[in-house]
């Protein structure tokens, strides 16, 4: 006879270390995440209006596209 366990098919939960460290760790991640969106715009900032358009960018997008909210495919807000 098969038993099924009542949280087959449940998602596992990875919320992670929780407390002082969690929120720690949380906050570098958030830090560290901060600064490489940064250089990413400083970066597709400095590339002319030819080199965006080649990889599917507008200038007044770049803040979006380094986000991900820019469908690469068509270009537009996701």
């Amino acid at each position: 006879m098969t038993t099924i366990s009542q949280t087959a098919g449940q998602p596992v939960s990875r919320k992670g270390p929780v407390g002082f460290f969690g929120l720690l760790g949380r906050w570098v991640n958030g830090v560290v995440t901060y600064f490489a969106h940064r250089e990413a715009v400083k970066t597709l900032s400095e590339l002319d209006d030819r080199a965006l358009r080649d990889i599917g960018v507008e200038r007044s997008q770049i803040e979006s596209a380094v986000r991900g909210m820019i469908d690469p495919m068509y270009g537009r807000m996701m």
